[in-house]
């Protein structure tokens, strides 16, 4: 989720997302936040379980056309996410509209009168830090940790390579086409991307 001040704004309420995401070890989890704000960075919003719901067509009509609607939660906020085809050359990037809801539930009744149905759910814990034009944030997921680097391209490079990577490092499928990637090697694995210890959480 973008901020203001890591998009290119070319209509009120639009604008263009561009982000990468990084594999994060497991022990980097706890190390990395010192490393942070020893660059500079600052905590942006602390340590937060989020839930995601991907709502489509019966037909898939969204994802064939590289539209995404998400409903997503973060403690008592509900934000409604639409996201249009994505360019991915270095950096993905693609159109992103946000708004605020005060009420989860008459959106997914709202959204159900148009045809769109819950396709995919996910969730994980998310940490945010900012510094300069940029937000990074450490996602840890049912699949493994990952870092997501959202702002300009210079920035996004410049911040990757400070913190050891390399563009080959570069991930730039959703966490919905990770999953996918995922369920293939482990066809046991649910349907949606959540915690093996936890419960599908309502929304």
């Amino acid at each position: 989720m973008a901020s203001d001040a890591t998009r290119q704004h070319h209509n009120a309420g639009m604008a263009i997302e561009r982000e990468i995401k990084l594999p994060l070890p497991l022990a980097g989890v706890s190390s990395l936040p010192d490393k942070l704000i020893w660059l500079g960075f600052s905590l942006r919003a602390p340590r937060v379980h989020e839930t995601n719901t991907i709502f489509d067509t019966a037909g898939r009509d969204l994802r064939g056309r590289g539209q995404l609607i998400r409903l997503r939660r973060v403690g008592e906020r509900a934000i409604l996410t639409y996201k249009g085809p994505g360019q991915s050359v270095r950096h993905k990037s693609r159109e992103e509209i946000e708004l605020d809801i005060s009420d989860a539930g008459p959106m997914r009744e709202i959204l159900d009168r148009l045809g769109y149905r819950p396709v995919f759910f996910y969730e994980k814990f998310r940490t945010e830090y900012s510094r300069d034009q940029g937000i990074l944030t450490i996602d840890e997921t049912p699949i493994g940790n990952f870092l997501e680097l959202e702002g300009v391209e210079e920035w996004i490079d410049l911040t990757a390579a400070e913190l050891g990577y390399v563009e080959s490092d570069y991930i730039l499928l959703s966490y919905a086409s990770l999953y996918l990637d995922y369920r293939q090697q482990h066809p046991e694995a649910s349907s949606d991307m959540i915690f093996a210890s936890g419960k599908r959480p309502l929304q």
